[in-house]
Formats: structure tokens, C-alpha cells, sequence
């Protein structure tokens, strides 16, 4: 683990490689799982707040689960925030275009300006997975079958996890952060890599 302030990060998010493959795995992640997308308690205020706004842009079947359920749901299994699920299956905010690639409906609202909010940062910053413990925050690389063609293309294309999610990383932590993540990757390389 690579300590910066109060973040522990995984190693992993420096050695393993990945990039999103859509045209092959369709945004699986969007779609598979015991529940929705990850949230923060200021995530569920958010989504509440802009509901009417991205209400046009959703499935009726993701708008009726919204409905029905709330805007967030709590994970049964920890009482953790989650976003709401259409019968069990995807993600209620999921929206597919023509070839059947999940896309975010709340994300789709935020690109037309509809809102000021692109989607949940657990979405955005996936494959990592953040952690909040008392006194630090986790920052691991969350391996899932349904991404490995994602691996494969990171492998390919020689992409560490680390600059695949450097927008999202940034969006959390800030620029300043970022820069001092991507320095302490370029020490680990020069003592571990390959």
C-alpha cells in the first residue's frame, strides 16, 4: 500500500493496466451486481435534487423504480447507499443506446447541461473502489470477471488504473493530489516495475 495523507492505496492501481472495452462487454458493470452503483451521503441529496431534471432522460421502467423505491435505496447487506435497481437487474439511471451499450442516464443529462452533476463518483472512478474508514480512506482496484476484455485493452494499450481514472481521481481529490499519486507511481515503478 502507497500512503498519501490520509489515502492508502493499493499497489494494484499502479501495476495493473485497464481501459473500458464498451463495443465488448456492453457496460456489464451497469447491469450486473446484488445492487446499484455505490453513492456518499451528499450523493443522495444530489440525486434528489436533480430527479426532475433527469427524469426525461431515463427508461420508464428506471423512472418507475425511482419512483417507487426513492432516488437511493440502502444496500441490505451493510446499510450502505445505493442507487436504486430496476426489478433486481440494472442500475434504475441505466439507459442503452442503439447498440445496446448501457450509458448513464444522469450522465447523458449533465453533457445536454440539463444538470451540474456528471454521476456518481463510485461509477466514474471504477475499477477503483473507495473505502471509508475513521481515520483513512481506501483506494483498491475492485477486480470483476465481466472486466477482463476492460484488462485486456489496458494491457494492450499499456494503461495503468491510475491514469485510466485520472479524471474521476482528480474530480474527488484535486489536481494537487493527482499530481503527487502520479509521482509516487513513477517511485514505485522505478523500485517495482517492470
Amino acid at each position: 500500500m502507497i500512503q498519501i495523507d490520509d489515502k492508502l492505496i493499493s499497489e494494484d492501481i499502479f501495476s495493473e493496466e485497464f481501459v473500458c472495452n464498451l463495443s465488448k462487454c456492453k457496460g456489464a458493470c451497469c447491469v450486473e451486481g446484488d445492487v446499484g452503483a455505490p453513492l456518499d451521503k451528499n450523493e443522495t441529496l444530489i440525486l434528489e435534487r436533480i430527479f426532475d431534471q433527469v427524469k426525461p432522460y431515463l427508461r420508464p421502467e428506471g423512472v418507475k423504480a425511482i419512483e417507487e423505491q426513492g432516488a437511493w435505496v440502502l444496500d441490505p447487506s451493510d446499510n450502505d447507499y445505493v442507487t436504486p435497481m430496476v426489478e433486481g437487474k440494472e442500475c434504475a439511471y441505466v439507459i442503452f443506446d442503439e447498440k445496446g451499450i448501457t450509458k448513464c442516464g444522469i450522465e447523458k443529462a449533465y453533457e445536454d447541461g440539463a444538470v451540474d452533476w456528471q454521476k456518481p463518483i463510485s461509477c466514474h472512478l471504477y475499477p477503483i473502489r473507495v473505502d471509508e474508514y475513521r481515520t483513512f480512506t481506501a483506494l483498491n482496484y475492485h477486480k470483476w470477471e465481466i472486466c477482463s476484455d476492460a484488462c485486456a485493452l489496458g494491457k494492450e494499450l499499456k494503461v495503468p488504473i491510475y491514469k485510466f481514472v485520472k479524471t474521476p481521481l482528480i474530480r474527488k481529490y484535486g489536481e494537487e493530489w493527482y499530481q503527487t499519486l502520479c509521482d509516487a507511481a513513477d517511485e514505485w515503478k522505478a523500485e517495482y516495475g517492470s
